[in-house]
């Protein structure tokens, strides 16, 4: 059945993903061509439909660096201060550059102690010396890991001026001379560093003052990382959660805006009023901001925050695994039917959506992005990766990552009740739980193994980018049916003894011998 005959006959049911199947259509290109990028705001397009939860046993700043690597987006959460959530972001920005733009610099004075614990509490091992410590400072010099011995206490009171490569024996570049028609050239910068033989470039103005540093690790990474989301100076991409408590909400951007790329208001119910004033204010004071707005489910919801300013919707009420507000509050809709018809309303306006919550493996995926989003927002999918924060525990053997809702009551206590509307209620009901998740590894291997999923998916389907699947259901040819319960439990494994689910091979599942180790295992359903 045809897209628009399919959700017409189904009109005023809730669907989920596991309520509809796709139907195959002809194919005409490989595997290979299929192409991932996605459009995640009006201003923003990245390598893979992936943005992180801004949950507080997801994203803080490890995990935001290695979704970004990947080519997605990371959302660090508000559980913090503003000045916290900050230093996450600046984590996220300094990690992972083309080249530097802010760097830890240090003063002559200081010793070679200051050097270690740089080092120690932020891995950086390369410091530019400048006269005043500043990262605009007058470069003077640079202090590298080799310059000093981390075994003879007499270096600790040391001097760094007395260990320092001096400036005049450094090999260092002028803005102006890796430039191309006026704009940085990154490559260019990438090959002088090679030349150099050096550990580091330092990037100096014309009067000699620090501009940027490449390092060979940065340059390393970039090899390593060629999806890599990265902005016009070469820094990674990051997000970052915000309340929608005016007062409170003002008061972090204006902590938070000149270090993030994006901003995403933080609620269960984002069609009220206050989001929308604090989308037109965040608008008028930070216009370089890309806003994510919601969570909404209704056309209505979506065109009342495009018409504010958002550049991004985050579609999804109830939905994911550890959310009870369909349970409590009676609230909410089936993802499927929510993300078709938010699709149609930000396709209209060229808003991208974001599908959250409801997304149990690379299948529902396929099923979100083809139905209308643009991209997928994973909690528990993430939660379990080694870069989450979420604390890891051992039961019976198997390997077990924390995982909660921000609305259950530790997150609350923590600070997060702002997000479902009781921050100043006596009685908090909680639209949330907390539990455990198996781990899955790092990010590195589990996200690219999850997408290959996704891209099969695709392929079957026909279409080779996300762009055209989307095309193909504004000219009404996405074709689909409704599946029954014997249809799902024929489309599941069965009629086995046991089940081993090892089609995702990372290195921590190889670990685990036992079944019962093994993430997702099953009995047989006979």
């Amino acid at each position: 059945m045809k897209n628009e005959q399919f959700f017409d006959k189904f009109a005023g049911e809730s669907l989920t993903y596991n309520d509809l199947i796709l139907l195959p259509q002809y194919v005409d290109f490989p595997l290979s061509e299929v192409d991932m990028g996605a459009q995640i705001t009006r201003g923003i397009r990245v390598k893979i439909p992936v943005v992180s939860s801004p949950m507080d046993t997801v994203t803080e700043a490890d995990l935001a660096i290695a979704i970004a690597l990947q080519g997605g987006l990371g959302v660090i959460h508000y559980n913090m201060t503003a000045e916290q959530q900050l230093d996450e972001i600046q984590k996220v920005k300094r990690y992972q550059n083309g080249f530097v733009s802010d760097p830890i610099c240090l003063p002559p004075s200081a010793t070679i102690r200051e050097v270690l614990q740089i080092r120690r509490e932020m891995g950086y091992s390369t410091i530019p010396i400048t006269h005043n410590g500043e990262s605009r400072g007058r470069l003077l010099g640079l202090i590298t890991k080799y310059d000093y011995s981390t075994l003879d206490d007499d270096y600790l009171n040391k001097s760094v001026s007395e260990r320092m490569i001096q400036v005049e024996n450094l090999t260092a570049a002028t803005y102006e001379e890796l430039c191309t028609d006026g704009t940085f050239d990154l490559i260019r910068a990438n090959e002088r560093l090679l030349d150099s033989h050096s550990a580091a470039l330092p990037i100096v103005d014309g009067e000699g003052n620090m501009c940027f540093l490449i390092t060979r690790s940065d340059l390393d990474k970039h090899q390593n990382y060629p999806d890599a989301s990265m902005d016009d100076a070469g820094c990674l991409l990051v997000g970052a959660a915000v309340e929608t408590w005016a007062e409170k909400a003002q008061k972090r951007i204006e902590v938070i805006g000149g270090s993030v790329d994006v901003v995403c208001f933080d609620t269960s119910q984002g069609f009220s009023r206050y989001e929308l004033d604090l989308v037109r204010w965040t608008k008028e004071h930070y216009p370089h901001l890309q806003i994510i707005a919601g969570n909404v489910v209704t056309a209505e919801a979506c065109e009342a925050l495009i018409a504010a300013g958002a550049d991004a919707l985050r579609i999804g009420m109830g939905s994911g695994s550890i959310c009870t507000t369909q349970e409590v509050a009676g609230i909410g809709r089936g993802q499927a039917t929510a993300i078709y018809e938010c699709g149609k309303v930000g396709r209209k306006h060229g808003v991208p959506i974001i599908a959250d919550g409801g997304i149990k493996g690379s299948s529902d995926i396929v099923k979100a992005l083809t139905l209308g989003a643009n991209a997928v927002m994973l909690g528990s999918l993430l939660a379990c990766t080694s870069e989450a924060p979420g604390l890891t525990h051992i039961k019976d053997g198997v390997r077990l990552k924390e995982y909660r809702g921000m609305g259950s009551l530790k997150a609350m206590e923590r600070g997060s009740a702002v997000r479902y509307g009781m921050q100043k209620s006596a009685i908090q009901v909680p639209e949330g739980v907390s539990g455990m998740v198996s781990s899955r590894g790092s990010v590195s291997e589990w996200v690219p193994c999850l997408l290959q999923g996704v891209k099969q998916g695709l392929h079957k389907l026909g279409y080779c980018s996300l762009e055209k699947v989307h095309r193909l259901l504004d000219e009404n040819k996405l074709l689909l049916e409704r599946r029954s319960e014997g249809a799902k439990r024929e489309g599941s494994v069965h009629s086995l003894y046991e089940v081993v689910h090892d089609s995702i091979p990372t290195q921590e599942t190889q670990k685990k011998k036992a079944i019962g180790n093994l993430p997702q295992t099953e009995l047989v359903r006979t």
